[in-house]
């Protein structure tokens, strides 16, 4: 006859049973906690896309820019990051391979420069979260549906509003009083040229200035579109915030210089690089910013929900040096309301 077990025995054994389940209880509801934790531990990818070739001075500070500001969020490259750089000059076709090359990978985000860049990437991707810095209109590029709520997936940090391109036509005013005739240079294929000169004609009856817009895609038509605009007295140039500009920089400042014709870009970079007068924002603040919003996207933030934010501060840019090199007699008032003067 089998012995029946003794009333302590039963009560070690439901014990036990009891203790093993409550275990396993523990076990299975730590799973979820371990996977969570592994997500977000896990290097996350970043992909940028720059409108510059790899040797550009000025967009190696604005990547670096960026670069800066992830690191004071306590993303580190190695440890909890990983960045994919797309050098894709300023060549629309490059960009375009670029952007669809970025689509099919895909990174956890796209941080992109410019306007020129932007359109190519939500063609290859409406998925993928893109931020961008420096973006002239992106409400009439269809980058975004309003400025307070994006909509989609992209959101990022304005260039300015297009008044700021009358702006320039003021500068160029109180620098050179005696300009009468001033050629707008653009980009015909960036649809915010067309936004900015409509800006600059809307002042120029009141400056008494006619303003004519000069559309350049390469070396070639730059150096004759200066060289012909020269022949007509009283010229002054303004050089529209765009990536075609950046990229052919250096030329423009040096037929400036040849051809004695003031100018005003939107860009610090041109008067580092000798140009006469800038207005605009400081992009390297917005690519540190631009960080901020991948940052809360990566943590759970939507695009969508983020808005575009324009510049809270413009800055004032003159190049001293150049202005004595083409005979011209900066106003105190404006020197002393600039936030540099090289000297």
């Amino acid at each position: 006859m089998t012995e029946s077990p003794s009333p302590l025995t039963m009560l070690f054994s439901r014990h036990t049973r009891r203790r093993t389940f409550i275990a396993g209880l523990g076990s299975t509801a730590a799973w979820p906690v371990v996977a969570r934790a592994q997500q977000f531990n896990r290097i996350r990818r970043i992909g940028v896309v720059v409108p510059a070739a790899a040797d550009d001075p000025e967009y190696q500070a604005r990547v670096g820019a960026f670069l800066q500001g992830l690191a004071l969020l306590g993303w580190t490259i190695g440890r909890n990051v990983s960045i994919d750089t797309h050098w894709a000059t300023a060549n629309a076709a490059e960009i375009r391979k670029h952007a669809a090359e970025l689509a099919t990978l895909p990174p956890d985000i796209i941080m992109a420069s410019g306007g020129s860049i932007v359109g190519p990437l939500l063609q290859a991707t409406r998925t993928v979260p893109i931020v961008f810095a420096s973006v002239a209109d992106p409400i009439g590029a269809g980058f975004v549906d309003s400025l307070a709520r994006p909509g989609g997936n992209a959101t990022g940090f304005l260039f300015g509003d297009y008044s700021l391109s009358g702006k320039w036509l003021e500068l160029l005013k109180q620098i050179a009083p005696g300009v009468t005739q001033v050629a707008v240079f653009r980009d015909p294929a960036n649809t915010s040229g067309t936004g900015q000169f409509g800006a600059i004609q809307a002042v120029a009856l009141s400056l008494r200035v006619e303003v004519k817009a000069v559309d350049t895609r390469d070396t070639g038509e730059i150096e004759r579109a200066v060289a012909a605009f020269a022949r007509t007295p009283n010229g002054g140039l303004i050089v529209t915030a765009a990536p075609w500009a950046q990229f052919h920089r250096d030329l423009i400042i040096t037929l400036a210089a040849k051809h004695r014709l003031p100018a005003v870009y939107g860009f610090r970079s041109f008067i580092v690089a000798g140009g006469l007068i800038s207005y605009g924002p400081n992009v390297y603040d917005q690519f540190r910013l631009a960080a901020g919003y991948v940052d809360r996207i990566i943590k759970g933030e939507k695009p969508a929900d983020l808005p575009v934010q324009a510049p809270n501060k413009y800055d004032l840019i003159i190049n001293l040096k150049t202005a004595k090199e083409l005979g011209l007699t900066i106003p105190e008032t404006l020197l002393a309301t600039a936030d540099e003067v090289i000297q």
